[in-house]
């Protein structure tokens, strides 16, 4: 490795410690010439997933975005921010252990509408309607029926 302060090769690892929750390594460097310390980071690289649009255009998944949709979804509700990080989480841990390349906007959409569904029902009608396009009473109606039905059964 290159020391970022004097340019030459030859440092030594001093320290490694894990970070990330495992998903990464920290090492403390130390340089053999000039003698000063840095730390590096090293992190598994990952496939890249792509998202296919509704318009057939393509770009890679951005958790922030995704994260960025559920946090308007869950705005002023009783969800707290780790809860919408684990959505988030549980869907790209899912796509990666599956192995997907390539997948349509609208199965990822699916995916926070099931548990957006399970955390909140607000959170889940706001996403729901915006996801899904709403543009009539009669279709947050049906929706509503879905949380009647389900709260008569218990």
């Amino acid at each position: 490795m290159r020391c970022p302060y004097c340019g030459k090769e030859g440092t030594g690892v001093i320290d490694s410690r894990e970070v990330m929750n495992g998903e990464g390594i920290r090492r403390r460097r130390e340089c053999k010439f000039c003698k000063r310390r840095f730390t590096t980071y090293e992190k598994a690289e990952e496939a890249d997933i792509t998202i296919i649009k509704k318009d057939a255009t393509r770009e890679p998944f951005d958790r922030t975005k995704l994260l960025g949709g559920i946090m308007k979804a869950c705005e002023k509700r009783r969800v707290t921010r780790e809860q919408m990080e684990a959505i988030v989480n549980k869907i790209e841990m899912n796509l990666r252990s599956k192995g997907v390349k390539e997948i349509k906007s609208r199965e990822v959409g699916n995916m926070v509408v099931k548990e957006l569904f399970k955390l909140d029902p607000v959170a889940y009608i706001r996403f729901a309607s915006v996801y899904n396009n709403f543009d009539s009473p009669e279709e947050f109606r049906r929706v509503l029926g879905i949380f009647r039905k389900g709260s008569k059964k218990q």
